[in-house]
């Protein structure tokens, strides 16, 4: 999408954006068969937490007039994190 493209070449730069927004694209696909696989649960659970939690500050900061919420972006990723959290990780004493 444009969109996708935009905002990673506000955090990454023009050069290679066409590259590396398929290249982020794929990795997006290979976290959900990692969650589908269900191969490491927890720590792909931890993976994710972080990935999205990483990922909504940096473009809340560079990029969110771009976002489909914009800075509520940030509220939908802590609330989908905790879900993950809940369902993956509830019964841990520790993140």
């Amino acid at each position: 999408m444009p969109r996708h493209q935009e905002i990673v070449a506000r955090i990454l730069g023009e050069s290679h954006v066409e590259i590396l927004t398929k290249s982020i694209g794929l990795l997006e696909i290979t976290m959900a068969i990692w969650v589908f696989s269900n191969l490491y649960p927890k720590l792909n659970a931890r993976v994710q937490i972080y990935t999205i939690i990483l990922m909504n500050i940096i473009e809340l900061i560079y990029a969110s007039d771009l976002l489909l919420w914009g800075r509520l972006n940030i509220v939908f990723a802590i609330l989908f994190s905790f879900l993950i959290y809940k369902n993956k990780l509830g019964n841990e004493t520790r993140l």
